[in-house]
């Protein structure tokens, strides 16, 4: 109860990190830094999201197959000794000095105290000053406020410079690397479609995306601190296009519904004069009309998720992540040709 007592107050002041080359503070979060600039700067992740996905339409992926969430908060270094010293002092007296704390609050906070000054620590290990940090917790300023409330609980504690704590949520190139997943923005999936918007039954409607749309982008995190300098880049790469036609009453080219992405970034082949007869490599032919309604065609990118760091100089795999966007489609009952 002490150590959140007295811990809390630089907690919320640095929970979001500083704000990184390229990034946008994320709206209703705290990214300003306040107070000892040392101390904001030795408590942030910063993201260079300058290679990230742009644009009115873009949005957050969706994790495929994978259990993994986001922690509600990290451990990483926080204080320098001296900036503890001041931190745990000046809490000290501003509670045990306070006429309306209560008897057990007072003791708490000595005792806390105490633990640091002559107890498992000696004098905050001012004679440390630069063989080490003090750790302390971070928030998650994207996880949900009840998850966070658990976090305050874990005291601080001593870490040799450039070690890395064997505890569950201390900041490692690997949770950069899921930190930095949870900041990509891909572009919207919209596909030209011909016939556009209104076709008929029984003839293939062609899908398409223009190359250059889509490409890979990447997100990085670092945490660089006098203790830990450590990063983690995040690249996710477009790998096909699926077509889910908003009926069963349909049928997809190809059949699986997985339209590949081509080399150059595009999906699918442009409808032009002539074609008329032949079956699209990306598109959908429904068999029944909408009766006055519409078919919701949506169309989902999936995209294969990779991230280097610090220590592994290769991409390592993480689960796949999806985006998409539905359509309005309507079908008519009456027989065309297409010119």
């Amino acid at each position: 109860m002490a150590g959140a007592l007295l811990l809390a107050p630089t907690q919320s002041s640095f929970a979001a990190g500083e704000v990184g080359r390229g990034t946008q503070p994320e709206s209703g979060t705290d990214t300003g830094l306040k107070g000892d600039k040392l101390y904001a700067q030795a408590a942030a992740i910063s993201y260079d999201t300058s290679r990230n996905g742009s644009g009115p339409s873009v949005g957050s992926l969706a994790v495929a197959g994978s259990s993994w969430t986001p922690p509600p908060c990290w451990l990483a270094p926080k204080w320098t000794a001296k900036q503890f010293a001041d931190e745990m002092e000046a809490g000290y007296k501003q509670i045990t000095s306070d006429p309306n704390q209560d008897g057990y609050a007072k003791r708490a906070t000595s005792e806390e105290r105490q633990r640091y000054k002559d107890g498992e620590y000696k004098n905050y290990n001012l004679d440390k000053q630069d063989e080490g940090m003090w750790w302390g917790v971070f928030e998650n300023p994207n996880a949900p406020v009840l998850d966070r409330l658990s976090c305050n609980s874990t005291r601080a504690f001593w870490v040799e410079n450039g070690e890395t704590p064997d505890v569950e949520n201390a900041i490692t190139p690997e949770l950069l690397a899921g930190l930095a997943y949870e900041q990509i923005k891909v572009p919207g999936t919209e596909v030209t479609l011909a016939p556009n918007g209104t076709t008929k039954v029984n003839l293939p409607m062609w899908a398409w995306l223009d190359k250059g749309r889509f490409k890979p982008v990447a997100v990085t995190a670092s945490l660089d601190t006098p203790g830990l300098n450590i990063q983690a880049t995040t690249t996710a790469r477009p790998v096909s296009l699926r077509i889910e036609p908003g009926t069963a009453d349909a049928q997809t080219f190809p059949a699986s519904g997985e339209c590949a992405i081509h080399g150059d970034g595009s999906i699918g082949e442009p409808y032009a004069l002539g074609k008329a007869g032949r079956i699209p490599p990306c598109g959908v032919r429904y068999l029944r009309s909408t009766d006055g309604g519409t078919f919701q065609l949506r169309a989902t990118v999936t995209w294969e998720i990779t991230w280097t760091g610090t220590g592994s100089p290769d991409p390592t795999k993480l689960a796949d992540g999806t985006f998409g966007d539905d359509q309005n489609v309507v079908v008519q009952e009456a027989q065309a040709v297409n010119h």
